[in-house]
């Protein structure tokens, strides 16, 4: 035990010293998971490696990784077929986002950048991070082991915590618009050079003007060490420090009544969503329309965007372009959008020198992706 307490606090004194070399392992394991689900498929010790490490799954919201590398996937018949490679790739990947969650909150204890909310507060957002980091793997895991009633299981259990810690900062904290992901990534560039040179985020860096040229220079007295040097101009980048740190300290916009509807039906989505694919079942139009109609409903009452912070205006765009996700879930994907997304794909490896190195494979990959990413659940 107390080995693996000394083990902690070599990680977090590394951490600390090298945050953007931390940022460069987040980056190989995230690779990993790539190489994993597709280019290695047929070794079963890189899968049975993964298939032991520990699980998670994307930002958020869910990240959609490039399959430019990896052969061809098999389509499967159920959701519930997946092979081993595909579940410890997707492990893989969720142990780097808790991994860049975990060194974020090492970061922010040594910086002393403590979220500008309650204690109570941040560890709900702390539990909802995890819970989206590791959503999609434990709906893989829980179909490969359990079957569908397994995933079903899994998938309801996991949108029920989801929408109870939601509702608790909607309603209990004042939380204003959820966004995602639910605690914002720290910049490890900006990070690296804090540490480095120790300085609050409102002091200045000296510099020297070059008379003629109007250069702006910055003093060898006050040039931080090569892994945390920027290159651009110290006034621009001081600028886009304190851009980043008010970004960070700006309390929510507190919402009215018809903002807290609208949020509350954003919230509420998955889970009606679900509800309908119980009643009407997967091959129904109902519970896709239901889900479109509620998306469009609260971004419609949440229309005022001018009172909005600009982290709240970015959730609300991202919020507007996941409307196109509709034309890649079933039922509309796997009566219009297949055939013609698989023929203009098709079309572009055929004409194109060289476009087929990624256009085919992508083919290949895309029935998969549909099932994992693209449900309206999520």
């Amino acid at each position: 035990m107390e080995k693996l307490r000394l083990l902690g606090l070599r990680y977090q004194e590394y951490v600390t010293r090298h945050p953007a070399a931390t940022a460069q392992l987040e980056t190989a394991v995230r690779g990993l998971s790539y190489l994993l689900a597709g280019r290695f498929a047929d070794s079963h010790e890189l899968s049975e490696l993964g298939e032991s490490g520990p699980g998670g799954s994307s930002w958020f919201v869910t990240e959609i990784r490039p399959p430019f590398l990896v052969p061809t996937v098999p389509r499967r018949s159920y959701w519930g077929a997946w092979s081993f490679e595909q579940v410890s790739g997707e492990a893989v990947y969720s142990a780097s986002n808790l991994l860049v969650l975990l060194n974020d909150g090492i970061l922010r204890k040594e910086l002393r950048k403590k979220l500008p909310v309650s204690l109570s507060q941040q560890k709900l957002l702390t539990w909802l991070s995890v819970l989206e980091c590791v959503e999609v793997f434990m709906e893989m895991g829980a179909a490969k082991v359990w079957g569908e009633v397994g995933k079903w299981l899994a998938i309801a259990l996991i949108q029920l915590a989801k929408a109870v810690l939601r509702m608790f900062l909607l309603i209990w904290f004042k939380a204003g618009l959820q966004t995602s992901p639910p605690i914002i990534p720290l910049d490890r560039e900006t990070q690296a050079h804090s540490l480095d040179g120790d300085r609050s985020p409102g002091s200045q860096e000296q510099s020297y003007v070059g008379k003629r040229s109007n250069r702006v220079v910055r003093t060898l007295q006050n040039t931080p060490s090569l892994h945390s040097r920027h290159w651009g101009a110290p006034q621009q980048w001081e600028g886009q420090r304190q851009q980043r740190h008010e970004e960070l300290s700006v309390t929510p916009t507190p919402l009215g009544l018809q903002e807290t509807i609208a949020e509350s039906l954003y919230i509420a989505r998955p889970l009606l969503h679900l509800l309908s694919l119980g009643l009407w079942g997967q091959r129904s139009w109902t519970p896709w329309l239901l889900s479109g109609v509620v998306d469009v409903t609260s971004l419609s009452l949440l229309g005022d965007r001018k009172g909005l912070t600009r982290r709240e205006q970015l959730e609300l765009r991202r919020r507007t372009m996941l409307l196109l996700y509709y034309l890649l879930r079933s039922p509309f994907y796997d009566r219009f959008s297949e055939a013609r997304i698989l023929f203009l794909l098709q079309l572009l490896a055929d004409h194109i020198p060289g476009i087929g190195l990624v256009t085919r494979p992508l083919m290949d990959y895309l029935p998969t992706w549909q099932k994992i990413y693209f449900y309206s659940w999520g």
